[in-house]
């Protein structure tokens, strides 16, 4: 079995990243790590990943001021470079353009957490609980141009206990989180090698 080439993009302490990392260390996980790209120099993730022995970058949103395209053509750039056949946007807090997305189409997943297509966008456990569910969850799911809009991969979901908050909820799903992803990205590797 070939592995698929993986780039997995943060913006921050990079949890979920950790999870995939810890997963992709099985030579039969079907993703190995090239890259790990934060558009934050600063991101607590770029140290981890460098632990880990895999290759940065870090590519500055700002300097790009408005461009959005633009600072997306460098991301672009760098990922070809790698050698990248995957994308895992782990909280990677950029909304995307079309032009980028388009590139990647088929082949850049994000994990989001809520049971979508419930609350696309922020807030999400916050309107969680404003809307009396009785469950919380994650999803894993293919990125189109739309926010939050493209095809389930794989969900996993959690009762909401009485007093929880949007802090606590968030707390007890991140585990959640860290099986679901890297279960779902290998289901997406299958998916890419099926249509090789």
């Amino acid at each position: 079995m070939t592995r698929l080439n993986l780039a997995i993009l943060i913006s921050g302490r990079g949890s979920n990243m950790e999870a995939i990392l810890e997963a992709a260390q099985d030579p039969a996980y079907p993703a190995k790590p090239v890259l790990v790209l934060s558009n934050r120099p600063d991101a607590k993730g770029l140290e981890t990943a460098r632990a880990a022995g895999i290759a940065t970058a870090a590519i500055d949103h700002k300097t790009y001021g408005k461009d959005r395209e633009a600072f997306e053509r460098v991301v672009h750039e760098q990922l070809t470079e790698a050698g990248v056949e995957i994308i895992a946007l782990a909280g990677f807090m950029r909304v995307l353009t079309p032009w980028f997305v388009n590139k990647w189409q088929g082949r850049m997943v994000n994990i989001h957490p809520s049971l979508l297509p419930k609350y696309k966008g922020l807030d999400t456990h916050q309107r969680a609980l404003d809307a009396g569910d009785t469950e919380a969850g994650c999803t894993v799911h293919w990125v189109s141009p739309g926010v939050d809009d493209g095809e389930i991969i794989q969900q996993a979901s959690l009762p909401i206990l009485p007093g929880d908050t949007a802090d606590s909820l968030a707390a007890r799903l991140l585990p959640v989180e860290h099986q679901l992803y890297p279960e779902a990205l290998s289901k997406a590797c299958a998916d890419i090698q099926t249509r090789a």
